[in-house]
């Protein structure tokens, strides 16, 4: 394991195959839609902040790291990225049962079950700015140009309950893109600041990648990496 560096988002774990992160709320963990790669490369995104953390400043180095998977914008936590396409393919092509995340959520109303689950299969409007569930894979497309709907299963525990709010730990067996935010607004408990979704405005979105568990690609020991939740989420 490699020494940690001062970044602005903290290292948690680093060796050949892998750097572990903390991203924090408000940083984009990889670029938008921008046309040409000098504007994508000039994004302030976790991405690039550690593409330029493994070239050592060398603008003319090769090393890069590559997407494995995503956070929201305004969720923070624990994220992997692969320091070769070979891994990274590796943990696309079997993500399910190579990775266990668990996330914290303040989402709004009270929920009386201890526990349960949401499935749907999810679908991107065109232009990929909101996610929807529908009612089968087959589901007609409203849009032209909108991507086909995916299975989506979210898990969820009740925690604790406040002020009209309830904290849940949240496991996700797809990764499907705003799946949690989608679930629970369409159950009637957006997560508290997610306006997009319906929430109640708050001062962020109350989501927060807590943990990542993933098996090493080279080895084949289970680590796992947290993040503590941020001040007012629990």
């Amino acid at each position: 394991m490699k020494k940690k560096h001062r970044l602005p988002l903290p290292i948690l774990f680093e060796d050949d195959d892998v750097i572990v992160v903390e991203k924090p709320a408000g940083l984009l963990a990889t670029h938008t839609k921008l046309v040409g790669r000098l504007a994508r490369e000039s994004q302030l995104t976790a991405e690039n902040l550690l593409n330029d953390y493994v070239r050592k400043g060398q603008a003319k180095s090769k090393k890069r790291v590559w997407l494995v998977h995503r956070l929201d914008r305004e969720t923070s936590g624990v994220m992997m990225f692969a320091k070769s396409e070979e891994v990274a393919e590796k943990f696309r092509a079997d993500w399910a049962s190579l990775t266990e995340k668990t996330y914290l959520a303040r989402v709004g109303g009270l929920l009386e079950d201890e526990r349960g689950a949401f499935e749907s299969y999810l679908i991107e409007d065109a232009d990929g700015y909101r996610v929807r569930s529908v009612a089968s894979p087959d589901a007609r497309r409203s849009q032209r140009g909108a991507k086909a709907p995916k299975f989506a299963r979210t898990e969820w525990r009740r925690l604790s309950t406040a002020d009209g709010t309830t904290l849940v730990e949240v496991k996700l067996k797809t990764g499907r893109k705003n799946q949690i935010r989608v679930h629970f607004s369409e159950a009637g408990h957006p997560v508290i600041g997610d306006e997009k979704y319906g929430g109640e405005r708050a001062s962020r979105l109350y989501l927060h990648a807590l943990s990542l568990r993933f098996r090493h690609p080279r080895t084949g020991e289970w680590l796992e990496f947290t993040a503590p939740p941020p001040k007012g989420l629990t």
